[in-house]
Formats: C-alpha cells, sequence, structure tokens
C-alpha cells in the first residue's frame, strides 16, 4: 500500500484566512478529506458573503468543485458529508435543493451529517467539509476503479 500522502493547497480555490493554518484537502490511499468550505467568493476572498442560504450553499459547493476538480477527485466520489447549518430550522430544507443539485437522489448517496450550531467563521450560514474515496489500482493488475 502506498504510505504517502499529499497536501492539496489549490491555487483557484478560497485561501485560508490569515488566523488559521490548513491544506485544502489531503489525499492519502485513496481517500481525499476536503476542509470545511465557507462560501467565500475565492475570486475576491474580502468581499462580503452573499446574503441567504441558497447562495452561500451554491458557493460552498463551487469552492468544494474547485477543490475536488485540482486532486482528481469529483462529488461522486464522496462518501461522506457534514454540514453545519447557522440556522438549521429556517435553512434545512433550502439547502437540501441545493445539496440534490450535486447528490441527486439517481445516484448512491454519501453517508451525511447535519449539525446545527452557535456560529460559523465570517457569521456564514453554512460550511461543508468531504470526505471523498477513490480506489487505488493494483499496480500490475489492470483493475482501476474508474470504467
Amino acid at each position: 500500500m502506498d504510505q504517502t500522502k499529499t497536501h492539496h493547497h489549490v491555487p483557484d480555490a478560497a485561501p485560508p484566512p490569515p488566523s488559521s493554518r490548513w491544506s485544502h484537502a489531503v489525499e492519502a490511499a485513496g481517500w481525499l478529506h476536503v476542509t470545511g468550505q465557507l462560501p467565500t467568493d475565492p475570486d475576491d476572498p474580502g468581499a462580503p458573503l452573499r446574503p441567504g442560504i441558497v447562495p452561500q450553499a451554491e458557493m460552498c459547493f463551487a469552492n468544494l468543485g474547485r477543490i475536488l476538480a485540482h486532486a482528481g477527485y469529483g462529488f461522486d466520489d464522496a462518501v461522506f458529508v457534514r454540514i453545519y447549518l447557522k440556522d438549521f430550522e429556517r435553512d434545512f430544507a433550502d439547502f437540501n435543493a441545493v445539496y440534490a443539485q450535486y447528490f441527486p437522489d439517481d445516484r448512491p448517496l454519501p453517508s451525511r451529517t447535519t449539525i446545527g450550531v452557535a456560529a460559523l467563521g465570517r457569521s456564514a450560514l453554512v460550511e461543508i467539509d468531504l470526505v471523498c474515496f477513490r480506489a487505488c489500482p493494483v499496480p500490475g493488475s489492470g483493475v482501476t476503479d474508474r470504467a
């Protein structure tokens, strides 16, 4: 088994704030752990967050998509999704409408936890992190994880 790990720093994703230290994702043995993404515009990280759960959820997924693409993964590789909602009761249904665009019912769904929290960084309404998996091919077997 490959014992290496790769720390992904994605140039076109929202950068960590100066007060935080993290990689956008860490990959090891086919697993990709993606750091929680706030609805920060990666093209203008200092801009105010867009108001409302729908635009904030869309920006979180856009940020996750950039990180996944950089690492060579996709949303179909997600095995676990963790969602933090600032106002669970108010935003759960509207968040789910956005979530369904990335994880539709006609495909295998990842496991998921949704947590109501008291506060998030930058006073965001949502933060999302992912764990993805892609089977590593066995050297010389001719077997890969993709058709």
